[in-house]
């Protein structure tokens, strides 16, 4: 029998923000917040951050997963990079949302493999607000400075999602509940920015080896790359889809009485692929 190699646990610095694109090239993945987003607190960005909280806090249930406390939306946007150009796909009408985008993270999700899903869109009001748009920019500009992107339109898959817990003892479920990759090409990257975390424990950020997909956190087999929390608004991440895989865990209520959330925007970026 092979002797298990021991396992790699993350360094207390692993993935600290403040390091630009170096993580990202270096170890496919990064953190960051606010300051290096270059956002600062107060005047018009706080006004357009309470004006996405508000969509946040309306979102519909997840679809495809009653009971597990999960609210969100979703659309496309197409980004052309000799354009200097974002444009919002428009989505397909619904009789219950309005309009409705097709959503799918590969044969990598280990929930829903090969499953065509739709999910409410973005609506129309928010996809003009200035602190959005700033950080669908910001995260574009970080992907174009790593490949060379410049001659193709880059896809853009912008998420909206909200774990919501009211009482105790009741949890809070992302999707998939494991270490997982999004699926795409060796081009894919997720971008992750937190909109607010009020009273609530958990969803801790656990980034791990390709190879440790699908296994949970505490798996003796899990390679751990690093693991943190996203604490204050706009404090993000970055992984670069087919070097590493990621995880976010269940959120429950915190010691303060009343509901709690955890709010996350989430944006995939890929260059587009013509189907013809």
């Amino acid at each position: 029998m092979e002797k298990a190699e021991p396992q790699r646990r993350p360094h207390p610095d692993a993935g600290g923000p403040g390091e630009g694109t170096d993580g990202l090239r270096e170890r496919g993945f990064v953190r960051y917040d606010a300051e290096q987003l270059g956002i600062l607190p107060g005047g018009s960005a706080a006004r357009d951050l309470a004006r996405i909280r508000e969509v946040f806090e309306a979102l519909p249930p997840d679809p495809y997963a009653p009971g597990t406390n999960r609210f969100r939306r979703y659309s496309h946007a197409v980004y052309l990079p000799w354009k200097d150009e974002l444009s919002w796909i428009p989505g397909t009408p619904d009789p219950v949302h309005g309009t409705v985008t097709d959503f799918s993270q590969g044969e990598d999700d280990p929930e829903y493999p090969r499953t065509r899903r739709v999910l409410p869109d973005i609506p129309e009001a928010l996809r003009g607000n200035a602190l959005l748009l700033r950080l669908l920019r910001w995260d574009i500009e970080q992907v174009l400075s790593l490949k060379n992107l410049g001659r193709r339109p880059l896809w853009a898959g912008v998420h909206l999602i909200r774990l919501g817990v009211d009482r105790p003892g009741q949890e809070a479920v992302s999707s998939p509940n494991c270490l997982h990759q999004d699926g795409g090409s060796a081009s894919t990257f997720t971008f992750a920015h937190l909109i607010s975390r009020t009273n609530v424990t958990g969803g801790q950020n656990v980034i791990a080896t390709p190879g440790s997909a699908g296994l949970q956190p505490e798996d003796p087999w899990a390679d751990i790359h690093a693991d943190f929390t996203l604490t204050d608004p706009l404090d993000g991440y970055a992984v670069h889809d087919h070097r590493v895989s990621h995880y976010v865990g269940p959120v429950r209520t915190g010691s303060e009485p009343g509901p709690g959330e955890r709010s996350i925007l989430i944006v995939g970026l890929a260059p587009y692929v013509p189907q013809l």
